[in-house]
């Protein structure tokens, strides 16, 4: 049986051609529109804090509304909606949503002129008409981002049709004026409508379109001339059918999130994004493979990395969409699951960047697979942990455990402000909001106190002489979490090792400081073997 949801207009689900009749609740409807169009695994608690911040019993309404979407999406020998405990995903690969086969069809070199002209009517109709839910802000932001990029496609459907070749050149010209209308600061509408307007001799539009326009980039700061419209039709088609088109959205739906099973049965999530020389990420705490494409932190260097090499990362086990529920939460289990991960993953050879304590796991998968790793590239680390350091940093690391396991749910950031102004001294108020509400997103108040209390065991400082395999070492020299000397040390330890200091106080750096980009620069040249 066919399955076709049509998000334009309002909301409808279709058997073959038949229309099913939808659940009058409209955050299930809302969240069977959710799953569809994301495409990929949600935490239960996440998604009820989009659709259902107010109930008693949050959990129990989601429930009730994944049943009402479980008949309509799964069929006899066929399970669409994937739930377990702890995530749900609603497999999408043969379902048919009309703007997901209108961004398939606009990726096509050639499209007939009907088929165009039907797609900019359809996209006249409002998304999800009547779905709006004023009171739920996340699902509101989420909803407001969708109808931008409906107005996006529909936008690209003008384009196409101001430069098909099977049309007039009078079509073409009031196709273009609806383009140019629709975007009103794109150099490429801009010169097509001039062109056009030059070559039909409609010399006084001209002239006035021509001034309307100069004076709209030039207060813009666009840079664009009258000159432009010396550019053919051809030119300019090429430009409209080509364009990149890769916004943080797209790169978050074409990253693929899979689960695998570690060996003692923990799921653990990971994704692989773009291609080339692969990098693994090794996993550190707090993250999330899903909002880490929202960071104000590492999300434009993960995006630069993967237009590069093809990028793989996961989240740790009792973190982000990895299973949180777990028994062993050790280092030794962590280690296990990068082996997992880079198993599971297919690659033979790869980069392996280490992050904080992802750094100490680097480092002893390293040395266990030497043959395996082409280039170790460690940031923000340490080679022993809070427990091995004196009894001062036993002290404070016992009392932010205790302060982890009652105060990191809670709705109040308080404490989670203690790890956010550490991490990130020089981060304005909306990044350290930011952060405090993604750290409460990535893992429990127990979990938490669990994960600090395995750092403070963590020693690797007799596996640093062992590690043969090309090693850079980077380390904000401000860092007031884990000092500099404590990167020193180690790039002191590895036999050849570089050391480069970073002009950040930043345990986690900022997407937005220079630091960040002489951080990405570092770990090109080194991959690229112009740094030793």
């Amino acid at each position: 049986m066919k399955i076709t949801i049509r998000t334009l207009g309002e909301l409808s689900l279709h058997w073959d051609d038949q229309e099913v009749t939808l659940p009058s609740s409209k955050r299930t409807r809302a969240l069977l529109v959710y799953l569809a169009l994301t495409a990929r695994p949600h935490r239960r608690d996440r998604l009820c804090e989009i659709l259902w911040d107010q109930p008693d019993n949050p959990r129990g309404t989601l429930r009730w509304s994944l049943s009402k979407i479980r008949s309509l999406v799964n069929h006899p020998g066929k399970e669409r909606l994937q739930a377990d405990r702890e995530r749900v995903e609603l497999l999408t690969a043969d379902i048919d949503i009309d703007v997901r086969v209108f961004n398939r069809m606009m990726d096509q070199p050639w499209l007939e002129v009907e088929t165009l002209k039907d797609a900019e009517l359809q996209l006249q109709h409002p998304f999800l008409e009547g779905l709006d839910l004023a009171e739920q802000d996340l699902f509101r932001l989420w909803l407001s981002a969708e109808r931008q990029d409906i107005l996006k496609l529909r936008t690209r459907v003008l384009a196409r049709l101001a430069t098909h070749p099977e049309l007039s050149q009078m079509e073409q010209l009031e196709w273009t004026r609806k383009w140019e209308h629709r975007d009103p600061y794109s150099t490429e509408a801009a010169t097509r409508l001039l062109t056009l307007l030059e070559t039909l001799k409609h010399d006084d539009e001209l002239n006035r379109v021509s001034i309307q326009l100069m004076q709209r980039f030039k207060t813009a700061g666009i840079a664009w001339s009258l000159s432009e419209r010396s550019h053919s039709a051809a030119a300019v088609a090429a430009k409209v059918v080509h364009q990149p088109k890769v916004s943080e959205r797209d790169l978050l739906a074409r990253q693929k999130i899979q689960f695998c099973t570690a060996a003692d049965g923990v799921r653990i999530a990971y994704a692989s994004i773009g291609s080339g020389t692969p990098i693994v990420k090794a996993a550190n705490w707090l993250s999330h493979l899903e909002h880490d494409w929202n960071a104000p932190t590492w999300s434009p260097l993960y995006r630069e990395l993967a237009q590069d090499h093809r990028f793989i990362r996961y989240d740790e086990r009792g973190n982000g969409l990895s299973d949180w529920l777990v028994n062993d939460l050790s280092f030794d289990a962590f280690v296990a699951d990068l082996e997992t991960v880079v198993d599971a993953s297919g690659v033979d050879k790869f980069a392996l960047l280490g992050i904080s304590q992802g750094v100490a796991v680097s480092i002893a998968y390293a040395v266990k697979y030497p043959e395996r790793v082409s280039h170790l590239i460690l940031f923000g680390g340490f080679a022993y942990g809070w427990r091995r350091a004196g009894e001062s940093a036993k002290r404070e690391g016992e009392a932010l455990m205790t302060l982890a396991e009652t105060g990191w749910g809670q709705d109040s950031p308080a404490f989670r402000q203690l790890f956010s102004s550490t991490f990130m001294p020089s981060a304005d108020a909306n990044e350290l909001t930011w952060f405090n509400d993604f750290q409460r997103l990535t893992t429990s108040p127990e979990n938490a106190a669990r994960f600090l209390s395995v750092f403070g065991d963590i020693d690797v400082q007799a596996l640093l002489p062992q590690v043969k395999v090309p090693t850079l070492v980077l380390h904000s020299l401000g860092d007031q979490t884990i000092p500099v000397g404590a990167g020193r040390n180690i790039a002191a330890a590895i036999p050849n090792a570089s050391f480069i200091g970073l002009e950040s106080d930043g345990h986690i750096l900022l997407g937005r400081e220079p630091a960040s980009m002489a951080f990405l620069e570092a770990v090109r040249d080194f991959i690229a073997g112009r740094y030793r």
